[in-house]
């Protein structure tokens, strides 16, 4: 091992991908992309992890929405059943 090495030359490299997250490239409307560097300047976070949550909260809702769809129905079902046995 040498003593000194020169890192003049260097170069950064990517810095690592945090635990469960993935790194990819996607294509995003401008108009998109620069609404949500907006956002997160103005509350003081990256615009990736702004991207992120709002997909984490499109997906959630979406659940949310189908169970309450499932909830509705079988509401409706126990109460035309109920209906029809009185």
């Amino acid at each position: 091992m040498r003593k000194e090495y020169d890192f003049g030359g260097a170069r950064r490299g990517a810095p690592a991908a945090q635990k469960g997250k993935s790194r990819i490239t996607i294509l995003l409307d401008k108009d998109i992309l620069e609404a949500f560097r907006g956002r997160a300047k103005s509350g003081g976070r990256g615009y990736q992890t702004a991207i992120n949550q709002a997909l984490r909260e499109y997906l959630e809702r979406e659940h949310l929405e189908s169970a309450l769809r499932r909830v509705l129905r079988e509401e409706l079902e126990e109460g035309a059943l109920s209906g029809l046995a009185g």
